[in-house]
């Protein structure tokens, strides 16, 4: 990350601050101000621990570039020997390349996204009486640079792989039958602390990405004070520190009393500051953070990151009593087992959520099916249950000028905050928050007589101001912090810094201003009734319920085809016929015909059935993803399915005839697309067969009434050919998954999705499909178009896509 970046103006530092904590810093001491520590540039201090010594050489010409001072003492090359000469003179051509080629995977040097790759090697270096010293070497890419970090081989000799995968495979097991976030984390503690020795290991839980944490698991040597429970303030992990625990999985301090080695050159040429440490392993520490470890009794510690998104989510803070050092095994199974347990926790969160999220959608059903026959303002009405949904104190549904209630009586000042947030999101982008009071930068008590609620949960649903909300009453929280969070900075051993921590100094406090916390699943629950909403307020409930069903099978297919066939089939498939090829390959001389047909059979099913899933996969993501309308020319988008569909036209000898130029309409583009192509495509499949005449396929748009339907003519498309028609007794078939009228080798193959897929397109516009064969052009129509032409009896396919204001809600 760049200076300009890291760095933060005063005001800025400030702003992330609690108002309590700015109040406490000005309150204590003049002499220190906690900002220094928040702006302080961590990754560019220039300096290693002691212990390992760190050399980083260009890519370009292996050129030693920044070498720490402590060369000769560790690697028996003095820094001022190492730098402006080629690396290959410490550590040859070959281990050179090793390093190189460790690190190539990695990814774009230098990137800030997401944990840093590096790479582990043991190396060896000459010593002056011509023996070899051992080394654990980690090696990172910054930038241009090559960063070698050497650390003496530990006296008890080489790692024993076998000694050491039994207890770690033994961690991942236990973990892995965790059935929540804090016993997986119990779990967690219990498992470091075992393969680390450290005499503290908690998990620690932020509250938010810039609040405080919580210790929710402890594992600790007898006589030592509990932590579980505590809070600590989030002035304890800036956000300069928390953006390095996202790069880095772990963190290793040794000694809280080492001598900081400097780099040679302090600073380098050309940017003119000290070597990027971000991904180092050595890297020196703060002295602010070394004062807290000392302040708290610790001698040595270790830190591994737990991610969630790609966001920090919390931390397995370790404690020592004595120095220690750990080795690049040790700490590569401790990274290993953080990783894991940030998959472990996904999971579990995820597990959770999609079991609180079945409950939602089955009061969502049941709130539903009460107003089948009731106007949209019917949810607002008492016992509706639409404040229960979400667990909310009330929830409030504005349309026009007109405000409808239900729940609590209404906080005065809800309807100013609404006005004020408006525009804050998109048209149906869930906003929510537990704590108003602080998004708006007020006291809890200046809120309170305000009048706002605590948590305010609400999607807009129009551009012209309606929105559907919920609002939570205040929810006071006890809290107990290891410091006072009202005074982070402390007089204690190293003078006015960081608080010392623990039970002996735990303060209870209660925290104001925050409602019960809004979950994912909430949110989702609460779009889900959005969408639900929309029907409602521009068709009532004819629309409701057809977007309800529509709602069920888009869960449905989406539960129970699109998991499997992306993770839980389609590898077993590629397995089985990957073993099959390889059985033939290498056995092939030896078998007899029938048993090689019959792994070409094996082969040949496994591949259709790769593609039938992918198929599959395809047409339930078409109920997930949402539609993008817009105003376009229906000729331009027959246009862009030509030059796909084409040349399998003309293929066919099939010529496309427009009559008439087309008509605007608002659509989905790329939806309208495939669904042109698709019935392209079956328009060439199914092309009248030789002598029957001249192949055509109109595309046309007409005023028609769908069958079945009375009311006034709705504009919709007819895609019409002569060909061989479908029988009237198998037309509804065609339009479900995996149904063809032939053999999958007959009429150009497929998969018989097609159709399907253009009927799930066009249901997601709110519109409506169906079929006449022999194809005609009245359909109840008024269209002044001629019958099929030539050929066979043809098939039309019909297709409206509703206006803007259709079900669909995009």
């Amino acid at each position: 990350m760049a200076v300009s970046d890291e760095v933060r103006g005063s005001d800025e530092v400030r702003g992330w601050l609690s108002p309590k904590a700015v109040a406490a810093e000005a309150g204590v001491s003049q002499e220190f101000d906690l900002s220094q520590c928040v702006r302080e540039p961590i990754h560019l201090l220039g300096g290693v621990q002691s212990y390992g010594a760190l050399v980083a050489a260009r890519l370009r010409d292996s050129v030693v570039d920044t070498v720490s001072r402590n060369a000769g003492e560790v690697l028996g090359r003095a820094a001022e020997e190492l730098v402006g000469r080629p690396v290959t003179e410490l550590i040859g051509e070959e281990q050179w390349a090793l390093a190189r080629e460790s690190t190539e995977a990695e990814g774009p040097a230098g990137s800030s996204d997401g944990p840093a790759a590096s790479g582990v090697l043991s190396l060896s270096l000459e010593s002056g009486d011509g023996r070899a010293r051992l080394f654990d070497v980690t090696v990172h890419r910054v930038a241009e640079l090559l960063v070698l970090e050497f650390e003496p081989r530990a006296a008890e000799g080489p790692f024993v792989f076998q000694n050491f995968y039994p207890r770690v495979r033994r961690a991942l097991h236990r973990l892995q039958g965790a059935a929540d976030v804090t016993e997986c984390c119990a779990a967690a503690v219990r498992e470091v602390q075992a393969l680390t020795g450290y005499d503290r290991v908690v998990a620690y839980r932020f509250d938010g990405a810039e609040g405080p944490g919580q210790v929710i698991a402890e594992a600790r040597t007898e006589g030592r004070e509990p932590w579980l429970g505590l809070w600590f303030p989030a002035s304890d992990i800036p956000p300069q520190a928390r953006r390095l625990y996202a790069r880095n999985w772990i963190r290793v301090i040794g000694d809280v009393d080492d001598a900081t080695v400097g780099l040679l050159p302090e600073r380098r040429e050309g940017t003119g500051e000290p070597l990027d440490l971000s991904g180092s392993t050595l890297r020196t520490v703060s002295g602010y953070h070394l004062e807290y470890l000392r302040n708290i009794g610790v001698a040595s510690s270790m830190s591994v990151s737990l991610l969630r998104d790609g966001e920090l989510w919390g931390l397995i803070a370790c404690h020592g009593d004595e120095p220690r050092r750990l080795t690049p095994e040790v700490r590569a199974a401790c990274e290993f087992f953080g990783i894991a347990l940030s998959l472990q926790l996904a999971a579990v969160a995820e597990r959770e959520q999609a079991d609180e999220l079945s409950g939602y959608r089955r009061a969502l059903a049941t709130l539903l099916v009460r107003l089948t026959s009731q106007a949209p303002e019917a949810l607002m009405r008492p016992g509706s249950g639409v404040a229960e949904l979400l667990n909310a104190d009330g929830a409030l549904l504005l349309r026009g000028t007109e405000t409808l209630t239900t729940g609590d009586p209404v906080p005065t000042g809800l309807p100013g905050l609404l006005e004020r947030l408006a525009g804050v999101g998109p048209v149906g982008e869930v906003w929510s928050s537990d704590r108003v009071p602080e998004v708006l930068g007020l006291d809890p008590a200046d809120a309170e007589a305000q009048g706002l609620p605590a948590g305010l949960l609400f999607l807009p649903f129009n551009r012209d101001g309606g929105l559907l909300a919920w609002w939570r009453r205040e929810r006071p929280a006890p809290r107990e912090w290891a410091a006072d969070p009202a005074r982070p900075v402390r007089t204690g051993p190293g003078g006015e810094r960081l608080t010392p921590r623990g039970s002996a100094a735990v303060y209870r406090a209660t925290v104001r201003g925050r409602s019960e916390p809004w979950t994912p699943a909430q949110r989702v629950a609460a779009g889900e009734l959005w969408r639900e909403m929309s029907g409602l307020l521009s068709r009532h409930l004819a629309e409701l319920e057809a977007r309800n069903t529509e709602l069920a099978r888009t869960n449905e297919d989406l539960d129970s085809f699109a998991h499997a066939a992306a993770h839980d089939l389609k590898e077993p498939l590629r397995g089985i016929s990957n073993a099959a090829a390889f059985i033939v390959e290498d056995a092939g001389s030896v078998l007899d015909a029938t048993s090689l047909r019959r792994l070409t059979t094996v082969r040949r099913l496994a591949e259709r059935m790769d593609g039938l899933l992918d198929s599959l996969l395809h047409f339930s993501r078409l109920g997930q993803v949402g539609l993008e309308r817009e105003e376009l020319s229906l000729d331009e988008v027959v246009d862009d399915a030509l030059l796909v569909a084409g040349d399998r036209l003309a293929e066919q000898g099939v010529r496309v005839v427009r009559p008439a130029a087309l008509p605007r309409l608002r659509a989905d583009r790329e939806r309208l697309r495939e669904v042109l192509e698709n019935l392209f495509v079956n328009a060439a499949k199914y092309a009248a067969d030789e002598g029957a005449g001249e192949r055509s396929v109109w595309v046309e748009a007409v005023s028609v009434v769908p069958p079945g339907e009375e009311g006034r003519p709705e504009t919709a498309v007819v895609v019409r050919d002569n060909g061989i028609g479908i029988p009237p007794e198998q037309q509804e078939d065609v339009l479900q998954l995996f149904r063809r009228l032939h053999r999958r080798e007959e009429r150009g193959g497929g998969s018989g999705v097609g159709l399907a897929v253009v009927k799930r397109i066009v249901e997601r516009h709110g519109g409506r499909l169906w079929l006449e064969s022999p194809a005609t052009a009245t359909a109840t129509a008024t269209a002044t178009a001629p019958a099929t032409e030539g050929g066979g009896p043809g098939t039309a396919v019909w297709f409206t896509l509703g206006g803007a204001d259709s079900p669909s809600g995009e």
